[in-house]
């Protein structure tokens, strides 16, 4: 029954988040990125903070241990991001775009932070028109990690893991948005875009097998999986989808991005409500 709920719960984050994206990148909903980027990041940080810290320290493992793990999977994230960026700077550096280096990291145009940790907003007039594969490449490792995560939660407990793979889902939106105008500019169609960033949302729900036959087998290392996914969503959340949200916006615009943000920290307490109660 676990790895059924896993497998539907991968399947959902990966592959339903592409579509989502989709969605919202090629029809007339592109209009509500913003209020997605809210969305997303009060979900991840309701998931990391109201469910699965709480659960990863009640376990019988360190508070010490978890802590320090938690700091260094943010210090992780960070230099990961910084790899990134370097690396998609000296890449694109022949190309003479304005969207170099100094913008990088609350720019709107950032579409260097797509290979793991990169949620940017679709609309970027200059997406680079090489690099596609490495895109993918980017795409499915993430993809198999977030499957690992997600079976870690559902493992613990099954609300756990209903709330895990809704917060993956939120936060893979914005990302797969970015991703499928990049696909597009090297693959020539929507379709063929859509077709290969769904592949790599697939490898979620075979990290999600392999997290499940691997965990279970190691029930002590679940606290640590709990946190190392907390400090993704925290980061994600707090460097990357606020930073895109922090411009100055009129007073109406203004409580329509905390009304989004507080919808997101709801909504993943009514599904766990929800979950909890069946």
């Amino acid at each position: 029954m676990t790895l059924i709920a896993i497998l539907m719960g991968t399947v959902a984050a990966g592959v339903g988040s592409v579509w989502l994206a989709a969605l919202l990148s090629f029809a007339m909903l592109a209009r509500y990125t913003q209020h997605m980027l809210s969305l997303a990041a009060g979900a991840l940080m309701a998931t990391a903070f109201m469910h699965l810290l709480p659960e990863a320290f009640e376990s019988q493992a360190s508070a010490h241990d978890l802590f320090a793990l938690l700091l260094g999977g943010l210090v992780f994230f960070f230099l990961l991001d910084k790899a990134e960026l370097w690396h998609h700077g000296h890449e694109h550096h022949h190309g003479g775009d304005e969207a170099g280096g100094h913008d990088h990291g609350h720019g709107h145009d950032a579409h260097a932070r797509h290979a793991h940790h990169g949620h940017v907003h679709p609309q970027a007039p200059d997406s680079p028109r090489s690099g596609g594969w490495a895109v993918l490449a980017g795409d499915s490792v993430h993809a198999f990690g977030d499957g690992i995560l997600i079976a870690s939660a559902f493992l613990a407990d099954m609300q756990l893991g209903v709330v895990a793979a809704l917060a993956v889902l939120a936060h893979e939106v914005p990302h797969h948005m970015g991703d499928l105008v990049v696909l597009r500019a090297t693959s020539g169609t929507q379709r063929a875009a859509l077709i290969k960033v769904s592949l790599a949302g697939t490898v979620t729900a075979l990290g999600g097998v392999l997290g499940y036959f691997l965990l279970s087998s190691f029930d002590d290392f679940l606290p640590y999986f709990l946190v190392a996914a907390s400090s993704s969503f925290v980061y994600v959340a707090l460097a990357d989808l606020i930073p895109q949200l922090q411009k100055r916006l009129s007073l109406r615009e203004t409580v329509a991005q905390v009304t989004w943000l507080a919808a997101g920290i709801a909504l993943v307490t009514l599904v766990s409500g929800l979950a909890h109660a069946h």
